[in-house]
């Protein structure tokens, strides 16, 4: 199938310590975080979106040269969701 990775690749190239992750994990602690913090709210909740928001920043910056432009978009958007969320958590 065109498009499809392989769930058992690196999520980043090299040998650093994300690459050594398993993608499927990744995903699960990010939602399981983002399903915590819009569950919990308030203060809670907003500091566990804002972590996960700090999470997505950094891997962004990170990843930032190798992303085709409709990707950053794209990754930039959700971010800013993420910070709207963790924001309206705090009310």
């Amino acid at each position: 199938m065109v498009g499809r990775r392989n769930m058992r690749t690196p999520l980043l190239a090299g040998d650093g310590p994300l690459a050594r992750i398993p993608p499927l994990a990744v995903f699960i602690v990010v939602i399981a975080v983002f399903a915590a913090g819009v569950t919990i709210g308030g203060l809670v909740g907003a500091v566990l979106l804002g972590v996960l928001a700090v999470g997505v920043g950094i891997l962004l910056a990170v990843t930032w040269k190798v992303l085709k432009p409709s990707d950053r978009v794209m990754r930039v958007l959700v971010l800013g969701l993420v910070v709207a969320l963790a924001v309206v958590q705090l009310r």
